[in-house]
Formats: C-alpha cells, sequence, structure tokens
C-alpha cells in the first residue's frame, strides 16, 4: 500500500491575499488558546480545578473569553488574559492580569519563513512591563503569539488572524 501526504494547497488567489495582509499591518488576531509555561505554581491551580473541563496545566481554552491582538500601521492594541506566573510584584491595584497593548510598537520587522508563513517580531509595553513579541502567521491565516515579558513566564497563543473590516463611513 502507498501512502499520499495531505498537504494543505494554498491557491494564488489565497496567497496573494496572505501577502497582502501582511504588507498592510492592518488585521486583528483572536485566539482560541493559551499555552502558558508549565510550573510547579500551575500545576497547583491544575489540581484545584479552578481552570475547568476541557483546559489542562498547559493548554487554556479562550473561546468565549474576550481576547484581541490588533496591529494597525505602527500601533498595537491588545487584550490578552495571561496564565502564569508573575517574576515581580503586581502593580498597585492589581489590573495588570491581562497583557494590554495600546501604543507605539517599536523594533517592528517581518521576515518569510521556508514554510512559506511570516514572522513578525516587535516590542511594546503594557502597564509599564515591557515584552518582546513574536507572532507567526500561517498562509491558511492561524496565527501563533508568543510574549516574553520583563516580569512574567512567556505564554503562547493560537488563534485566527483577518482583515480589520473597514467601516463605510471610513471609506
Amino acid at each position: 500500500m502507498a501512502c499520499k501526504s495531505s498537504k494543505d494547497t494554498i491557491t494564488p488567489e489565497q496567497l496573494a491575499t496572505f501577502n497582502k495582509l501582511v504588507a498592510s499591518r492592518e488585521f486583528t488576531i483572536d485566539s482560541d488558546w493559551a499555552y502558558p509555561q508549565v510550573t510547579n505554581a500551575m500545576s497547583q491551580v491544575l489540581n484545584s480545578q479552578l481552570l475547568g473541563p476541557g483546559n489542562n496545566v498547559n493548554a487554556i481554552n479562550l473561546i468565549g473569553n474576550a481576547n484581541f491582538l490588533t496591529i494597525k500601521g505602527d500601533s498595537v492594541m491588545s487584550y490578552l488574559p495571561y496564565f502564569g506566573e508573575r517574576q515581580m510584584q503586581v502593580a498597585y491595584g492589581g489590573t495588570d492580569g491581562a497583557i494590554q497593548f495600546n501604543g507605539i510598537m517599536k523594533d517592528y520587522s517581518v521576515k518569510d519563513n521556508k514554510d512559506k508563513s511570516k514572522t513578525l517580531t516587535f516590542s511594546a509595553d503594557s502597564n509599564g512591563e515591557n515584552f518582546n513579541v513574536i507572532i507567526k502567521l500561517f498562509q491558511n491565516l492561524k496565527s501563533e503569539i508568543i510574549l516574553n515579558g520583563t516580569s512574567r513566564f512567556s505564554i503562547r497563543y493560537s488563534g485566527d488572524v483577518q482583515p480589520i473590516e473597514k467601516n463605510k463611513k471610513d471609506s
């Protein structure tokens, strides 16, 4: 018997749409899953059954939870729930549980990968904490975000990317 590999084929139109989306720097990512770093503290949370059914210590379902990362020009906005361990003190008032960007990206770059995906890198600030952001965008409009912060363990998100819908009043 012979086996045939099943690779998704991307049409030239889909490839052009993907390249145009990345070049436009106007898109938003909604994540379906968060993948925190597994630590002893996260294992204790899992054992306490606080995460809910279908979740485990290294994969937390975000469907139904508000989250986004939006790039518009050289600005980035986000609200990404954070699951993981802090390495330093929480800001006064404890209002920085999520990773929230609302400002200008620094050192933005795009790299073409051998698998025809694209890797975007930049740094951004959230509530006084600096993050190195790595976003891998795939031609099928799937995404992976990796955030490395100065006072939190790293976390990864996976989801979908789509263009920002233009409001008819804006055209």
